[in-house]
């Protein structure tokens, strides 16, 4: 704050004033940043070097993922160097699989649908959702009427699914047990035909 005043101080008085000219020339920067690349126009034009910057943005939501609810990873203190490097590579990898959920579940979750808008948008103008994503946070359903995920509540409801080793009433010991899965919904089934399609 103080290059904005000029100041006038003596053993008998003190004065100062707001400089003008220097609060309108911070001013007309306002809102404004900077990004400098050592990568070739060439290679990076000014458009993708802005949405670059951006997609740091990724990169803080993947570490909120790590120590939210989603992945639940909480510091582990190791004494040796090959633990560390064992856990950090545990926790990347279950945040890579995670990701990779997320991106196959887009359509059953509250995400964005449409990407190809992101990569065609003004880099600089502030991100807007699409009309089908905030349709989706609006009604909390999709197309179908069904109810809109969050990745934490899909995963609980896949967890419905289970398998029960049974026995039939008076068998013999040494009748052999028998397995009954649950049957699926028509949600769980589409989850996991879309998990099953990933291809890495």
């Amino acid at each position: 704050m103080a290059k904005h005043f000029v100041l006038d101080i003596s053993s008998e008085h003190f004065s100062f004033l707001i400089d003008q000219d220097k609060v309108s020339q911070e001013a007309a920067l306002d809102g404004l940043y900077v990004i400098r690349t050592s990568v070739p126009a060439e290679q990076l034009d000014r458009d993708e070097a802005v949405r670059y910057y951006k997609d740091l943005n990724y990169v803080e939501l993947a570490f909120r993922g790590l120590k939210g609810d989603d992945l639940q990873i909480r510091p582990i203190r190791h004494r040796t160097e090959d633990r560390v490097r064992a856990h950090l590579f545990l926790c990347m990898l279950a945040y890579y699989v995670k990701w990779h959920m997320s991106e196959a579940w887009r359509g059953l979750l509250f995400s964005d649908e449409d990407q190809q808008r992101l990569t065609e948008r003004d880099p600089v103008a502030p991100a807007t959702r699409s009309d089908g994503a905030l349709s989706k946070i609006a009604s909390k359903q999709l197309q179908d009427g069904s109810p809109v995920h969050s990745f934490r509540t899909l995963l609980s409801e896949l967890t419905t699914i289970v398998r029960n080793t049974c026995r039939r009433k008076d068998a013999e010991q040494k009748e052999s047990p028998f397995d009954i899965d649950t049957t699926p919904s028509t949600k769980q089934r589409e989850a996991l035909r879309l998990v099953d399609a990933i291809r890495l």
